[in-house]
């Protein structure tokens, strides 16, 4: 008897979890939020209704993000946030599935193991552990098997993972928690500095994919936001344009650009030589800020792509990896140990 297998793989962002389906797609794609009653433990919202709900719950409800810098920091809400999501998928199939995650190339041995055990409580019969970098690579249609250089700049929602792949692997990597969230606190800086006015962060977000450019643009567009006077406690509106969050986001994007720099110093010659030829490929929600590809392009020389759907792509690429499970070792793969040892 055949034994229909049932595979999903599993990108768990800070930011955007999503599910991809083995013959099917994305199946789900959700905010990493939980809202969580206080007194009982028990989840009240998970994903698109629970992010409504932040900074606007009643005292006995909590939105949480269970998901910090790439890796899980609250072990007990991702597990049931992923069992939530986990059924909706599974909710007809009398087989437990088998389980791809993502997750960053700088993580640690006690990440993994939290990964892994989520998954297992989640519903999955066997977990697999793929770095988000190889992933990527594979949804931009690279063919990683080959020992060939390719960088990788992904800036999601609480890190940006920079990492050079090769035959199969990550060389050289390097994470920051400088990425989408960085950029929406940047905001809400400058605001305060410069207007005397304090917006929320979601606030920011918005102003953020509406107008915001690290480069000049030449629609230059200009925004009203509310917010409060930190002089009289009254609400206030101003008006910002796309020119000052240039000015905004010069502190994070130089971290950004360190970090790449940092990393291309590590890098072995041959393979830097092969980045001059097939270039850097940029994903990540926070690769959609207008001008950001053109900034790392002047700033390495180096030409620079944004993949076609920056958010879904280590998704797609981890979709592609599940047809070669059965190849692939499951549970713990210690990759940051591994890495060290080699270098």
């Amino acid at each position: 008897m055949v034994i229909f297998e049932r595979d999903i793989a599993v990108d768990m962002g800070t930011s955007t979890t999503l599910l991809f389906e083995q013959g099917k797609g994305i199946a789900a794609r959700e905010p990493t939020v939980v809202a969580v009653d206080r007194v009982n433990g028990k989840i009240q919202k998970v994903g698109q209704d629970a992010q409504k709900m932040l900074g606007r719950t009643p005292a006995n409800i909590v939105a949480i993000r269970p998901v910090s810098a790439g890796v899980i920091s609250d072990y007990e809400i991702a597990a049931q946030m992923l069992r939530e999501l986990v059924s909706r998928l599974t909710s007809f199939s009398l087989f437990k599935p088998r389980l791809l995650a993502c997750v960053p190339s700088s993580i640690t041995g006690v990440e993994e193991r939290a990964m892994i055990d989520a998954a297992i409580e989640a519903g999955a019969r066997r977990v697999f552990l793929l770095e988000t970098a190889v992933a990527t690579a594979m949804g931009a249609g690279v063919d990683i098997s080959k020992p060939d250089g390719h960088m990788i700049i992904d800036i999601g929602g609480g890190t940006t993972e920079i990492a050079i792949v090769s035959a199969g692997g990550v060389v050289e990597c390097e994470s920051i928690k400088v990425a989408g969230t960085s950029f929406d606190e940047a905001v809400v800086k400058y605001v305060r500095r410069k207007h005397n006015m304090l917006i929320g962060l979601t606030a920011a977000e918005e102003l953020k994919r509406n107008i915001g450019c690290i480069m000049p643009r030449p629609d230059m567009g200009i925004e009203e936001i509310k917010g409060r006077n930190l002089e009289n406690g009254l609400p206030k509106t101003v008006k910002i344009s796309s020119s000052e969050l240039i000015d905004a986001f010069v502190e994070p994007m130089n971290a950004i650009l360190d970090a790449i720099h940092a990393v291309l110093e590590r890098t072995p010659p041959q393979l830097v030589g092969d980045l001059d030829k097939n270039g850097i490929i940029l994903s990540g929600g926070g690769s959609l800020i207008y001008g950001i590809d053109r900034l790392i392009e002047r700033s390495t020389g180096i030409r620079c792509t944004v993949v076609d759907d920056p958010v879904s792509c280590a998704a797609y690429g981890a979709g592609k990896m599940l047809r070669n499970l059965d190849n692939m070792q499951d549970g713990m793969m210690n990759f940051f140990r591994m890495r060290q040892l080699k270098g």
